[in-house]
């Protein structure tokens, strides 16, 4: 079955070729066995691996933290309209209660607190810009909470290329992505 599935892995035709994969920010284990054999191996075959970002750089991650927050003195309150900031608490309240029921076994024998485990999704969250904010919202359900640990596909893709020894890089600076969505009113997010 394998061959009836659309690899979405592009190839541009030089000398040695290039490939062009376009993935996804999902738990890797949600997709792996959906991915067609013709881009792992195209994976496996290249020597050069560029991402979308570089989630293995410890300045990428500290620049995405920061590119989500509100400006210096303001608070999500502050920007909020009133109703919708009440029942964004209230919810957040009720994850907070349900995430030790959402947790695997297998996260507890690894150590992981529910406090600890929200606090890395939504700690500071009212430091945070609306569009971020939603999009945290929307990873705490209890299946995104079950696959924490998991790397996104991404991730998991880099830290097999830095084990493969393969040459990586980032096609994108943080700022191209965190202008875009930080630019959006609050109507369109």
């Amino acid at each position: 079955q394998q061959n009836k599935l659309n690899s979405f892995l592009w190839t541009i035709k030089r000398d040695p070729p290039s490939y062009f994969f376009g993935t996804i920010h999902v738990p890797y284990t949600r997709v792996w066995d959906f991915i067609p054999e013709n881009s792992k191996m195209a994976f496996q075959q290249s020597h050069i691996v560029y991402f979308e970002l570089d989630l293995t750089d410890p300045y990428t991650i500290s620049a995405l933290t920061s590119c989500q927050l509100l400006p210096q003195g303001k608070n999500l309150q502050d920007v909020l309209p009133h109703d919708i900031y009440h029942r964004l608490k209230q919810h957040l309240e009720y994850v907070k209660l349900m995430i030790p029921s959402w947790m695997t076994p297998d996260q507890r024998g690894k150590g992981v607190y529910a406090d600890y485990l929200f606090n890395a999704i939504a700690g500071n969250w009212e430091r945070k810009r609306p569009v971020w904010v939603m999009l945290m919202v929307n990873s705490l359900t209890e299946v995104d909470i079950r696959s924490r640990g998991v790397p996104v596909l991404d991730l998991y893709l880099a830290q097999e290329a830095e084990r493969l020894r393969k040459q990586t890089g980032a096609v994108e600076k943080v700022e191209e992505q965190c202008h875009p969505l930080n630019g959006l009113n609050f109507s369109q997010v």
